[in-house]
């Protein structure tokens, strides 16, 4: 096998230090995961019908989308056959073993909303005669989450869809009363869904309580025909997401069932009584959920980016580090190393993030389902800041490894575009980045109050406290003083927000306003609290690891390291404002920081080999593991429509007819 891989790989792979098997398996969550993942992987690739004649890239949009339904189709056959022989069973926690579908539907699949949201929120928003009726099989639905709208996305209590009680029929009124009401952007609501559940503000008797979720069917069942009351289409193409079937719908007086309002919390009675959630929050159960899936989601994607960066540039050669030696691998500039390991890092910082917050996210859970809901607020500030800075750090990490493959990066066969396209919706969709943080940020502004009265704080927040009562200790020991120095950067620009909220406040303005013109300080106290907390759990939880073999160890510590290193020098100037750093301190960062990323260069090829993502999956000439890199751009250009003529009709059309013309 080896005399079909590039001779850099070869001897890149020699030099690893580590077991990369067994660096897979953590990464994977344990050995039995992997072997999971690698049969689902076999038995997906063995179909056939999954394979495309014709690359993807050079179909138009409509025939992209509909090679994806069919697509779709043959792989939920395949997961159901895995299901039905208990290969593989239902579980709702971070995972690989499904991503192989990242290779076969690269722009993502059409139904993904159905599994992802449509179901989940049935589970967790309906009651269990609801459930009953709607998730038995033989529902005849295919469903989508309707929330975002024309005029309004993240900021939920101004969405305009209203539904409005009939007491005299026992029925709902689906109205959508402008064009800026019209739902706008949800999965699959374009051509695949047939229902959808669907977030409106409840009327009674001309009072209004607020938004709620309702199941509506939009499409009738047998014919796909929309029903009459419903205005429902697909909204073009966009940056990435390009199969995933985007669509709008609007109502006009559209009438359901009382009982098509998901009541497993908030209920609305035959004579029209309504009966309040114990917590409003708990409607926005499903999106906590996706957001804690986005931080393992990104992870991957970087280890997609990384994998092609890092493969490419170990092949890739360019210019002398030293006069009348060959030309240097890309990979030996420790330039290139600054751009890329960070990369590497970042998957795993955010893999274990996204692992930590699953286990926090369904404690929660359990005690919300035992109706304690007092740890429900921290879940959400942390479901908001770290889904914010993850997904806007992964498309910087994307972009950087983009960058470092040189022109051969902006091509859409390296598939770095295309990566780039999925990680950059991720930092809009779910909550849009901004007003994520600022929804952080009310948290902390409360805990800081808190902290001044001397209350009891969260775990998670609760060093805030500490701030009060102890001076900030001395640099020393490297990583734990970086998260240290970040505690106090967190403590500073919350201190900082908050102080001026007070002063605007004092000088006679309405806090609204307040906190409007505080407002870039309090979204950067939101980001330093998700940056702290990712460097500590990273640190913290990657020390702890057991049962694994020195080396593997050492290189996970490094990568944590790199990753606490990396951050405090491109936060030098918060410590320097805030903790009790000096230039001394940030020299010698500096110097560790370059130290680390020499002990990771030899086993750069096998950190992304470990990630173990297959050729199927990375879809890039630039990134497999053979490393043939040139001659796989040749054979993806050959590949063109417009090689296919020597000469194309252009030329006798066009060209030759202006060449006459201007006597060129």
């Amino acid at each position: 096998m080896s005399a079909n891989i590039n001779k850099d790989l070869v001897r890149e792979r020699e030099k690893c230090n580590f077991d990369i098997q067994e660096l897979i398996h953590i990464i994977d969550g344990s050995k039995e995961k992997t072997l999971m993942r690698k049969k689902v992987e076999d038995l997906v690739l063995s179909v056939e019908d999954l394979k495309d004649e014709i690359p993807e890239d050079y179909l138009s949009h409509k025939e992209k989308f509909e090679n994806a339904v069919r697509k779709g189709c043959k792989l939920f056959d395949v997961y159901l056959e895995l299901i039905d022989n208990n290969i593989q069973k239902a579980d709702r926690s971070p995972s690989n073993i499904y991503r192989i579908h990242e290779g076969i539907l690269k722009q993502v699949n059409p139904f993904l909303l159905h599994f992802g949201l449509f179901i989940p929120t049935i589970v967790n928003q309906a009651n269990s005669e609801q459930q009953a009726k709607w998730l038995r099989k033989g529902s005849k639905m295919i469903g989508t989450y309707s929330q975002t709208e024309l005029g309004h996305g993240t900021f939920l209590r101004g969405l305009e869809t209203t539904a409005t009680f009939d007491p005299e029929t026992d029925e709902f009124i689906l109205n959508s009363p402008k064009l800026t009401s019209y739902k706008f952007w949800p999965g699959g609501l374009g051509h695949i869904s047939n229902a959808s559940i669907v977030m409106a503000q409840l009327h009674i008797n001309g009072k209004s309580h607020g938004i709620h979720l309702f199941l509506i069917q939009i499409r009738d069942f047998e014919t796909h025909e929309p029903l009459p009351g419903i205005k429902v289409g697909e909204i073009g193409p966009k940056l990435g997401f390009n199969t995933a079937n985007n669509g709008f719908v609007g109502f006009n007086n559209y009438r359901i069932p009382r009982t098509n309002m998901l009541m497993k919390n908030a209920q609305v009675l035959r004579d029209g009584t309504y009966i309040k959630s114990k917590n409003d929050k708990l409607t926005y159960g499903s999106m906590l959920l996706i957001r804690v899936h986005i931080l393992t989601d990104v992870a991957y994607e970087l280890a997609r980016a990384v994998t092609i960066g890092v493969r490419y540039s170990a092949v890739r050669h360019q210019s002398v580090l030293k006069e009348g030696e060959p030309e240097s691998q890309v990979l030996d500039y420790v330039t290139q190393q600054h751009k890329l390991f960070i990369s590497i890092a970042s998957s795993h910082a955010f893999r274990v993030l996204g692992q930590w917050m699953w286990k926090t996210y369904t404690k929660v859970m359990a005690e919300i389902g035992d109706g304690n809901m007092d740890q429900l607020p921290e879940l959400h500030a942390l479901s908001c800041c770290l889904k914010a800075v993850s997904s806007y750090d992964g498309v910087q990490c994307v972009e950087r490894c983009r960058l470092a493959c040189g022109g051969h990066g902006y091509l859409l066969s390296s598939n770095l575009p295309g990566v780039y396209g999925i990680v950059a919706a991720s930092v809009t969709y779910e909550g849009e980045y901004t007003v994520l943080l600022l929804q952080t940020a009310r948290y902390l502004v409360k805990a800081w109050n808190g902290a001044i009265n001397g209350k009891t704080l969260p775990s998670s927040i609760a060093f805030l406290s500490d701030n009060f009562n102890q001076k900030s200790s001395s640099w020393d020991n490297l990583p734990e003083a970086i998260i240290e120095g970040f505690k106090a950067v967190v403590a500073g620009k919350i201190k900082t927000a908050f102080d001026s909220i007070q002063s605007h406040v004092n000088k006679g303005r309405d806090f609204e306003d307040a906190w409007n013109l505080s407002s870039v300080k309090l979204t950067a106290a939101s980001e330093a609290y998700a940056r702290f907390l990712i460097c500590d759990v990273f640190w913290s939880e990657t020390k702890k690891m057991t049962n694994v073999s020195k080396n593997v160890a050492v290189v996970l510590l490094q990568l944590a390291e790199l990753y606490l290193v990396y951050w405090a020098l491109e936060k030098s100037g918060d410590l320097l404002m805030y903790s009790t750093i000096s230039k001394k301190n940030i020299d010698n960062i500096q110097s560790r920081y370059e130290e680390l990323l020499g002990l990771i260069r030899p086993n750069a090829v096998g950190l992304v080999d470990a990630f173990d993502i297959r050729d199927e999956i990375l879809c890039s000439t630039l990134g497999s593991y053979d490393g043939r890199v040139y001659e796989r751009l040749m054979e993806e250009a050959a590949k063109s429509p417009l090689n296919k003529d020597k000469v194309n009709d252009t030329f006798h059309k066009y060209i030759k007819p202006f060449m006459i013309k201007h006597k060129l």
